[in-house]
């Protein structure tokens, strides 16, 4: 008979509370089946697919029946911060509160590698690329509707301050349909949050307008074209107000400023207010992005469709009343001219509405698409936007196209491109900086 007397470093014991040993048979010792139990109860503890290991009883380091010196059992952080271990040791039990999490990680682990897991992954790029695709198509096709209609209204009643007033007037009505059947959560109103839209409200209405203006002077393209300079007027304002941009970045808008520079030279239906009134109108909305910034950090819990819903309204407020003093005393003349070129007042009326609600759908879908996508992305397809709008305008209302024109249109908008794909990147190094 042997008997085994234990270290005090060893956590096992085999002693009842009055302290007496056990005799343990030396032959039981090299029994195989009692060493195979053991390893196989070993091999339950060290199991990869659990989050916490615990040593080996079985490892032999030169002492007899695998226990040496250092048999402390370990637990490893084998996927957890700090906390997380120390939340562990809190529990008496050696688990955390939710120790249920160790199953359904495990679980979740075995459905991955299911089939059903297989198949799950697989479908899910296919309805984000079928998803993707829906949101621009229906944002490209609202925006070539928006244009076509807006200048074939504008064709016969060229009064920009009515239209831009009455876009406004719909989205506005849209945006209140959609709160009061609480189609849209409605948000907050708070002093501050009316007070800090004003800014960008207004040079909302200024980019509005005179788009509209331009619209009414020149063709629809050309209007495109120079309103894909505005990363030109991006980069300038950002620069004044203290940002800095690479060398990359301003290399990137020469291409824009010589496209747009050949294309307003070459246009067939140049016109100096045309020309400003898409100059101006790409001021207001780099403008109205830079004070954005500023001003709505503290709500950034109002989503982009509230904000722009809230956004019209006071842009309306803002542009009603200039319309009238400009405009207003020529409107009933302009409105039965109008009338007499199209021969149906309901075909002038359907023009009118249809320029107002597709000016609020293409609007809204750009704001759900940003959510959806990222900005590099939408960038992109902003440039391919205003590609796809050029050449829908040209088709449609037939423009005269110089090919000297077309080369700068091209030019200006290939350089865009390349402004949205160095941006893109200078975006996401302070992210990646920021994680690490």
């Amino acid at each position: 008979m042997l008997a085994l007397n234990l270290t005090q470093s060893s956590p096992v014991t085999f002693s009842k509370s009055t302290n007496h040993r056990y005799s343990i048979n030396a032959s039981s010792l090299l029994n195989p089946n009692l060493i195979n139990r053991t390893h196989h109860q070993t091999a339950l503890f060290n199991k990869p697919s659990t989050q916490i290991v615990v040593s080996n009883f079985g490892q032999i380091h030169g002492y007899p029946f695998g226990c040496s010196s250092k048999s402390t059992p370990q637990i490893h952080d084998s996927g957890f911060r700090r906390n997380h271990f120390d939340r562990i040791h809190e529990n008496h039990s050696g688990f955390c509160s939710k120790s249920g999490s160790f199953i359904t990680k495990a679980a979740a682990s075995e459905s991955e590698s299911s089939p059903e897991g297989d198949a799950s992954s697989v479908s899910k790029p296919k309805s984000k690329t079928l998803q993707l695709a829906l949101i621009f198509g229906l944002w490209y096709f609202q925006n070539i509707v928006f244009n076509i209609y807006n200048k074939k209204a504008l064709n016969v009643f060229p009064f920009p301050w009515f239209l831009a007033s009455f876009q406004l007037f719909v989205g506005s009505i849209w945006m209140l349909i959609l709160w009061s059947l609480k189609l849209q959560p409605c948000p907050k109103i708070s002093k501050p949050f009316i007070i800090a839209l004003l800014g960008p409200a207004l040079f909302h209405t200024i980019g509005h307008i005179s788009a509209c203006v331009s619209f009414s002077k020149v063709a629809v393209s050309f209007t495109h074209v120079i309103k894909s300079s505005e990363p030109v007027f991006s980069v300038i304002f950002s620069s004044f107000l203290g940002d800095t941009y690479p060398l990359k970045v301003w290399i990137s808008i020469l291409p824009i400023v010589l496209g747009c520079s050949l294309a307003a030279i070459t246009e067939v239906s140049f016109n100096f207010y045309g020309l400003w009134g898409a100059l101006i109108s790409n001021v207001g909305f780099v403008l109205r992005n830079i004070y954005s910034k500023r001003s709505l950090q503290s709500f950034k819990e109002v989503d982009g469709l509230n904000l722009y819903g809230w956004i019209s309204i006071i842009s309306l407020l803002y542009l009603f009343p200039v319309a009238v003093v400009i405009e207003g005393s020529q409107w009933i003349q302009g409105y039965h001219k109008a009338i007499e070129a199209v021969g149906k007042s309901s075909t002038f009326y359907i023009w009118v509405l249809l320029s107002g609600v597709f000016y609020h759908l293409y609007n809204q879908s750009s704001y759900q698409a940003l959510d959806e996508i990222s900005p590099l992305t939408f960038s992109v397809g902003n440039t391919m936007k205003r590609v796809v709008v050029i050449i829908s305008t040209i088709l449609v209302f037939r423009n005269p196209v110089r090919p000297l024109n077309a080369l700068g249109s091209a030019i200006a908008i290939f350089g865009t491109f390349l402004y949205s794909q160095v941006t893109a990147k200078k975006a996401k190094k302070p992210e990646s900086e920021k994680q690490n």
